[in-house]
């Protein structure tokens, strides 16, 4: 069957007519010109202060590496970039473990009570990160709220202030609305009558949950989960009030040399290594979650 002009008319017309009046048409070239703006800013607050720190990094105080070779060689740097790596994997499991859970459940409420969760997500945004981690250090010391109600059950008092735990459940409060709010936004566009299809063929719920439902949601996994890992990394107010000197972090180490020493050439390395360290495990993770997500919507 052969179209005729009429019919590529007609084609032509009706997509015209889907298209709102008020809407401009534009060329490729001119939505280019749209980005403009943002790509300029992204220059200025973004681009130019990053080449200032890579070019202090190689000129501070001579021109070469004695930066990075300084860096590497010294025994504290490696162990605080590590704790640092360490520390930002274990703030994301636990939002992961904390978020699955309450972003499944703004789902299957009802309306009221999913804007009720919802508006619970959003207030920590609405506060200052200072005033919720000075909150934590009222709730973490040793004489606390969590210790008191520990020794008022007969319990012995758990060492919360000044370590690593303390440090993750502090940024793992801040950082848990970053992994909610991917999730969530993956997991209501989740067709649930496949669950029931399933259920319907003879699977059990817990197998048609594990086999269905969190393959169609490991996207919003994966992006909650890079967003917290990266911002995990150049976290420092939560952990120099809650830390201590076994729980330092790269980002104060930085703020030392910068701010204390005022060695900008050493700071500027150590921010150069941990940008490039991040990029590197990126670039090593996206093709394994890439083909693992591949693999399990295959398998659902």
């Amino acid at each position: 069957m052969t179209s005729t002009p009429d019919d590529g008319q007609r084609a032509g017309t009706a997509v015209d007519a889907a298209q709102p009046p008020f809407l401009p048409r534009l060329r490729p070239r001119g939505a280019v010109w749209l980005t403009a703006p943002a790509v300029l800013v992204l220059l200025v607050a973004l681009a130019y202060p990053l080449g200032i720190v890579v070019w202090r990094s190689f000129s501070d105080p001579a021109i070469g590496i004695d930066n990075y070779v300084w860096f590497f060689q010294s025994p504290v740097n490696r162990t605080v970039l590590q704790r640092t790596f360490v520390v930002a994997a274990w703030v994301t499991l636990a939002c992961l473990i904390c978020a699955y859970p309450y972003a499944y459940a703004m789902t299957i409420v009802g309306r009221n009570m999913r804007l009720a969760l919802i508006l619970c997500v959003l207030v920590p945004f609405w506060l200052s990160g200072v005033v919720r981690t000075l909150a934590w250090v009222i709730l973490l010391q040793d004489s606390g709220v969590i210790n008191s109600i520990l020794r008022g059950i007969g319990l012995s008092p758990v060492k919360l202030i000044r370590t690593l735990p303390g440090v993750v459940i502090g940024m793992t409060q801040v950082l848990l609305p970053f992994m909610i709010l991917p999730i969530y936004s993956v997991m209501k566009g989740i067709d649930t009558r496949l669950l029931q299809a399933a259920r319907s063929l003879g699977a059990r719920p817990w197998k048609a949950f594990l086999q269905i439902y969190v393959p169609l949601s490991l996207p919003g996994v994966y992006a909650g989960a890079i967003i917290v890992f990266i911002l995990s990394l150049g976290f420092y107010i939560t952990p120099a009030l809650l830390g201590g000197p076994r729980s330092i972090l790269l980002s104060s180490l930085v703020q030392n040399q910068v701010l204390s020493l005022l060695n900008w050439g050493r700071g500027g390395a150590m921010g150069v290594v941990l940008l490039v360290a991040t990029f590197v495990l990126l670039a090593i993770a996206a093709p394994l979650m890439r083909q693992k997500h591949t693999s399990s919507r295959r398998e659902a």
